[in-house]
């Protein structure tokens, strides 16, 4: 396998030895911000409802791009799309160990504190999340202080959770999927905390449907049909993008699940191509995005 540091940094020299692409990569793209918009009626979302979810993703706060004075302009944004749910779906620290100028965790969970969603805000963690939450990693378990900070200031962390809802679209289950690859683990795969049958359990068979929040898209291939639609990040897109396609992806599936919406077998995924950077800090056709689905 590719490995994703050593394409990204090779793609980086690439567009560096070419002034104008290397300049837009590394400078202009990962500064914008868009509205990525889809519109679904996926299968088992009950006729006539309309709901609005709006998605962030892939922070990634105190990288290069992304000070905290960022994610205040993000959060404006996000609420001005007046969604009924606003989801959170992981990495929201940088891709690297803490360093002293990175921005509080508390100041971070302040900032996002203000995002408004008539039916609430929720999130799920990320693996950097856990990554770089050096007292998690020595004990093997959580909580993690990400989900700590958030907690505090009212939004609740999904971690292999369900909760039930009466939102503007109706009622419907929420679902967040514990992280899948969570653990480092030296010379092997790392290990995730995810419990997909735990977190099913939860739901009871009474027909509303359900939205599962997972960090990595890769859960995507053994989710159960009774998921209405599933919702990730992680990727990023690939970070860079060539015609729809990436040359890297942190996916077992490579593009299969990179980015955008996808549909199998009658089942629904949208991925987010996220804000921040991971490992280099470029992007190249795959800018920043918050999404905005509308279901019904």
């Amino acid at each position: 396998m590719l490995d994703r540091r050593r394409v990204l940094r090779t793609l980086a020299g690439l567009f560096l030895a070419m002034a104008g692409p290397g300049a837009y990569a590394a400078v202009w793209e990962p500064g914008r911000q868009n509205v990525t918009r889809y519109r679904l009626t996926p299968r088992g979302w009950p006729e006539g409802r309309r709901l609005r979810l709006a998605i962030l993703s892939d922070l990634h706060v105190g990288s290069l791009h992304v000070p905290l004075s960022r994610v205040s302009e993000l959060v404006a944004a996000t609420n001005a799309l007046a969604p009924d749910l606003t989801l959170l779906l992981g990495d929201f620290v940088a891709s690297r160990a803490r360093i002293a100028s990175d921005p509080s965790l508390a100041d971070l969970a302040t900032e996002l504190a203000r995002l408004q969603a008539r039916d609430g805000v929720f999130a799920v963690l990320g693996n950097h999340d856990w990554w770089h939450d050096e007292p998690t990693q020595q004990l093997r378990q959580g909580p993690t202080q990400v989900g700590l900070a958030l907690e505090r200031v009212g939004i609740p962390v999904l971690e292999n959770k369900a909760v039930r809802l009466d939102t503007a679209g109706g009622p419907l289950w929420l679902a967040g999927l514990g992280d899948q690859i969570a653990f480092l683990s030296r010379g092997r795969r790392p290990r995730g905390i995810d419990d997909l049958a735990g977190t099913m359990a939860q739901i009871t068979d009474d027909e509303a449907p359900v939205i599962m929040m997972a960090h990595e898209p890769d859960v995507f291939a053994r989710m159960p049909d009774r998921v209405t639609l599933t919702l990730s990040g992680h990727t990023h897109g690939g970070q860079v993008r060539f015609l729809g396609w990436a040359p890297i992806v942190p996916s077992r599936y490579g593009n299969r699940y990179a980015y955008g919406h996808v549909r199998e077998a009658g089942r629904d995924l949208v991925v987010s191509g996220g804000i921040g950077t991971s490992q280099l800090p470029i992007r190249f056709g795959i800018p920043p995005e918050i999404v905005l689905i509308e279901l019904g």
